[in-house]
């Protein structure tokens, strides 16, 4: 069950996930932790008051969560140095003005989100609000059978080029099904040497009293749901992936920890996302 809700954005004509808003404002809230300068440009009165709800209902911390998973992938992209970055789900994320213009970025999510984000793009950078770049806009319809039409796409922009896939944001509303699928696709997309940045929660997330309270906001202000339908994914998903080496697992404390976050609220409060880098290696 899909339990993201969608809204129909005043004057836009269109539905857009408000998560997708959502993140882009948590990020803004601390571009100097972010370092995302652009996630500002999405700003909106509705957001703006969902957020404030969000944060004195839900965690009050989960601004320095997003800033810190923007902050971890931006950085590693950056290190790793991949000639292509394919983001899956990538919202309004703004990876592509914050890395280097050399980059071939390729942004996937849903068709109405892609379309969205595309136009509004092009509004931005005509203003001059953003730096041009490289981008590949994909939309896709995940409720039909997306893969081998969408392999073609990618591999058409690729080539032989070594890439980074990104997937943040998105696991926590798949099915295990589902999520096989993907990273089933992305090894059949990448070459030996390639990189996957995915973020997911594990199960221990659904005992603390942060889950309830985000159960409780959803279903308040969002949608009806109840624990089963969030997925959580254990170390063993990523460790025991016959196609993947897993590099490098950070979650929200070892990340504040390197970047000098403090840490405000007890561990049984704070909603704590792990953040990983799988290698192929066939």
């Amino acid at each position: 069950m899909k339990i993201v809700s969608c809204v129909l954005m005043s004057g836009l004509g269109i539905e857009i996930h408000e998560t997708a808003f959502v993140t882009s404002t948590f990020r803004s809230l601390n571009a100097e932790l972010s370092r995302d300068v652009y996630a500002r440009l999405w700003s909106n009165s509705r957001t703006d008051e969902l957020v404030k709800k969000y944060l004195n209902n839900v965690c009050e911390e989960e601004v320095s969560a997003h800033c810190l998973r923007n902050r971890f992938f931006l950085e590693e992209i950056e290190r790793l140095k991949p000639a292509v970055v394919i983001n899956f789900g990538s919202g309004f994320s703004m990876y592509p003005f914050l890395l280097d213009k050399s980059i071939i970025n390729i942004e996937i999510d849903k068709e109405e989100i892609i379309s969205y984000k595309e136009e509004r793009v092009n509004e931005f950078q005509k203003n001059g609000e953003l730096p041009d770049r490289i981008i590949h806009f994909i939309g896709v319809d995940f409720s039909k059978d997306y893969v081998g039409v969408l392999l073609e796409k990618i591999k058409r922009i690729k080539k032989n080029k070594t890439s980074f896939v990104l997937i943040e944001g998105v696991l926590f509303f798949l099915s295990r099904k589902d999520t096989d699928k993907l990273f089933d696709f992305f090894s059949m997309l990448q070459r030996k040497g390639d990189y996957i940045g995915s973020a997911s929660f594990q199960k221990d997330l659904k005992k603390s009293k942060g889950f309830k309270k985000l159960l409780d906001f959803c279903n308040k202000e969002m949608v009806k749901t109840e624990a089963s339908y969030w997925q959580t994914i254990e170390d063993d998903f990523y460790r025991t992936n016959k196609n993947y080496e897993l590099l490098n697992h950070q979650d929200y404390f070892s990340l504040s920890e390197k970047y000098n976050n403090e840490v405000k609220l007890e561990k049984d409060l704070i909603l704590n996302e792990n953040f990983y880098i799988l290698k192929k290696i066939v």
